[in-house]
């Protein structure tokens, strides 16, 4: 990914925000017979305060990547979406998009049966605990031998980046009230109206404004 100075998002804290709310992302790596890529959710390291996730993929895309061989690139996309030119009010401009992401890239540690089993719980928390009836990976009728079979057909990892590339990129190069007034449309009805988009930029002026 490209990197602008304007847009570039190097606060830990920031970067962690991303990824514990976009935990869907794309791992891809480079093999002898090319580029793989494969979707997984991951989550941040609880035990740590840095930028460091874990995961699991299904077998056998645990050798398709060479898990724990080679590097391995983590996507995470945040927020993004059109950004009209209209929206920028009577100057030259042309359409845009604005987008979060980051770029995580190191050798992943392999976790052992415990660990991965501990991910695992965690993940199944994360996305069960909104639900009326939340459901665990413990919970009847999964039993002991159901679970130890579903470890058996994953691989967990973790991964503490040694190389990061993070982006924010939502008109900070536009004057505040432009930004306000693309907030506003990105809110308004319309084909291109994203909500998440308008928050995060929202958030970011005001971030940038110190109010």
């Amino acid at each position: 990914m490209r990197q602008n100075p304007s847009f570039a998002m190097t606060d830990v804290g920031e970067i962690r925000r991303l990824i514990d709310r976009n935990p869907w992302v794309t791992l891809v790596s480079q093999t002898e017979t090319g580029l793989v890529a494969s979707h997984y959710a991951v989550l941040l390291d609880e035990d740590r305060d840095d930028l460091s996730i874990v995961g699991h993929v299904g077998k056998p895309d645990d050798l398709i990547h060479g898990l724990g061989e080679r590097e391995l690139l983590v996507v995470v996309q945040g927020p993004h979406g059109y950004i009209s030119p209209d929206w920028y009010g009577d100057v030259p401009a042309v359409p845009t998009w604005n987008f979060v992401s980051a770029h995580l890239g190191g050798v992943p540690e392999i976790l052992e049966t415990a660990e991965n089993l501990a991910v695992l719980d965690r993940l199944v928390d994360r996305f069960e605990r909104g639900m009326p009836h939340p459901r665990g990976m413990w919970h009847a009728p999964n039993d002991e031998a159901f679970v130890e079979r579903l470890e058996k057909g994953t691989v967990g990892f973790r991964l503490t980046p040694t190389r990061v590339v993070a982006k924010r990129k939502l008109s900070q190069n536009r004057p505040a009230e432009t930004v306000d007034h693309i907030v506003d449309m990105l809110r308004a009805e319309g084909p291109h109206a994203n909500p998440v988009l308008a928050d995060e930029m929202a958030r970011a002026r005001a971030a940038r404004s110190g109010s």
